[in-house]
């Protein structure tokens, strides 16, 4: 009886294994198997494609990218005929370092998953990327920041089409392979895609989402008494140098970038109020793009009214990604619909047959058109009078916001964000020079004015 009792336990057990293994592969396959397949450094992937030719990427003018090279002997090339011009857009595909950016997140329409086809000798066509980046764009605001660190996005505000994103750093993905070593001890961070992965506080910039809680909140004709500095328990916020703009309004406020008004209004609609506003911007969330993104966020356990009063102007726990504050005033520009980004507008079969297509879609409804006409007003009146002068175009009206963003141990990041024509958006520009310890309406501003002016009168 007890040897039946024994055989039965032990049958039990297992059966119990045999139950945990098989839900562990049903729970594997259904949750993990794509994530471990499309690893980049996964070796079943490169033995997959050893006889498939990898398809090319192109800008949105037709300029070729990337595109892989067999020699008489098989042996298969990636090269990237621009260089390090889109090192942060396209990334690399190595046999050595694996993928990164649209040669990662897109490696299935590359390598033609699930294509039906003849293949041309030994090896099968992949399918080709088509993206909206501008090459005349992407080079120009490349020159633009001169080998300064920091970024540029360019974006379309009313289909959420990149027209250019730059970072530097940068590194040449043609000589990844030899140049491995150096770019991973290199301090200055090579492979971070500031526009995309890096996050900084927003500055100034930010008081584009503030004003637009003022608007919601019904506080549009206040007034203040700015001394120049917000003081409010262990909280003390200067203006930019110190300045005092005495007896002022909203509008004049935000043209002359008064951190005592915006600090003021910060604390006083609350913790709630302004994380709320936020949130219908896109931080605190996930952003779905073409290649990964950090997450913009408000980096407090429990935001307090003081810390309100911080994030109000773009600092204290608020970090964004260039491409979000890209986004943030595309989103006024727009009428308060921020439109999902996107990088790929079309991907083709080799013979040129479109088998997929990016269709522009709102990814948040922001602010209401009420809202967004009150905030562009006060972006125009910077550029025309206020911190941003320096952005004018001669027939062009701008609309854009000045940031100069304080750092913990370093200089100061400047930041503009604007775009053009006001009255009819056709292109937005945010650009962050990292460290770079002067105001943004002295070098970010006229950066994003070239950059405009130039796509305006292509």
């Amino acid at each position: 009886m007890n040897t039946n009792k024994r055989i039965i336990r032990v049958l039990v057990v297992i059966a119990l294994l045999f139950l945990a293994l098989a839900s562990y592969l049903l729970w594997f396959n259904m949750f993990r198997a794509k994530e471990v397949y499309t690893n980049s450094y996964n070796r079943r992937q490169w033995e997959s494609e050893q006889h498939i030719k990898r398809g090319s990427i192109y800008s949105s003018e037709g300029e070729l990218l990337a595109e892989t090279r067999i020699s008489d002997d098989g042996t298969r090339t990636r090269r990237y005929p621009r260089g390090r011009l889109y090192s942060h857009v396209i990334g690399y595909s190595s046999q050595v370092y694996g993928k990164t950016l649209l040669e990662m997140s897109r490696d299935a329409d590359l390598v033609g998953k699930g294509n039906i086809g003849i293949s041309i000798g030994d090896n099968r066509p992949g399918n080709n990327l088509h993206l909206t980046v501008l090459d005349y764009l992407q080079e120009y605001a490349y020159d633009q920041l001169d080998g300064r660190h920091g970024a540029i996005v360019a974006m379309e505000p009313t289909t959420g089409q990149i027209l250019a994103m730059v970072s530097l750093p940068d590194f040449d993905p043609n000589t990844i392979e030899d140049d491995w070593e150096g770019i991973m001890e290199d301090k200055s961070s090579p492979f971070l895609a500031r526009a995309t992965q890096g996050l900084y506080p927003p500055g100034s910039t930010y008081k584009i989402v503030t004003s637009a809680a003022v608007y919601e909140n019904g506080r549009t004709t206040e007034t203040f008494d700015d001394p120049g500095v917000f003081k409010q328990g262990d909280v003390e916020v200067n203006n930019y140098g110190g300045e005092a703009f005495g007896n002022i309004d909203i509008k004049t406020g935000f043209e002359k970038s008064s951190n005592y008004v915006f600090c003021t209004l910060g604390y006083e609609m609350g913790a709630e109020s302004v994380r709320a506003e936020a949130e219908k911007f896109g931080v605190n969330k996930d952003l779905e793009f073409d290649i990964p993104t950090s997450k913009s966020e408000i980096q407090y356990g429990r935001m307090t009214d003081l810390d309100a009063a911080l994030v109000s102007i773009g600092q204290g726990g608020l970090v964004m990604t260039p491409l979000h504050v890209a986004m943030m005033a595309s989103a006024v520009a727009n009428g308060g619909k921020m439109m999902k980004p996107y990088l790929v507008e079309t991907v083709t079969t080799e013979n040129g047959t479109i088998i997929g297509q990016t269709k522009p879609s709102v990814l948040y409804e922001s602010v209401g058109p009420a809202c967004a006409s009150y905030v562009r007003d006060m972006m125009i009146g910077v550029v025309e009078e206020g911190t941003g002068t320096t952005a004018r175009i001669d027939g062009i009206t701008v609309a854009g916001k000045t940031g100069t963003a304080e750092t913990e141990g370093g200089e100061d990041h400047a930041w503009f964000v604007g775009y053009a024509p006001a009255e009819n958006p056709k292109i937005c520009v945010a650009v962050l020079l990292e460290n770079n310890g002067t105001p943004g309406g002295k070098t970010a501003a006229p950066i994003a004015r070239n950059i405009m002016r130039r796509f305006l009168n292509e």
